[in-house]
């Protein structure tokens, strides 16, 4: 005879807390010329990385053949540098913008 097999008992599944991760809660203060491009003095890393992004999409300022690249214009050279910059790279290059509030 097959033995009888015993069901598993699940576990509820958690639900969301609403809860933000760590980097999204911290605040931080920008410094005036990061401040300038994304109209507020004091906020959230991530929100900083949305609205830099939201700029340079909107004074097109990514290369056209290499869209990795970012070719600051004058307001953003001074945040990224005059040089184009690596997408990748731009998180580096704010950092020395963001102070913890």
């Amino acid at each position: 005879m097959a033995a009888k097999k015993k069901a598993k008992a699940r576990k509820p599944k958690k639900k969301s807390s609403g809860r933000k991760s760590g980097l999204s809660q911290l605040n931080y203060h920008l410094s005036p010329e990061l401040a300038g491009i994304v109209g507020t003095k004091k906020t959230t890393r991530p929100q900083v990385v949305k609205k830099l992004w939201a700029y340079i999409k909107a004074k097109k300022l990514q290369d056209s053949k290499n869209r990795r690249l970012i070719c600051p214009d004058k307001t953003l050279a001074e945040v990224l540098g005059s040089r184009p910059m690596d997408m990748l790279k731009m998180g580096g290059a704010i950092s020395k913008h963001l102070k913890k509030a």
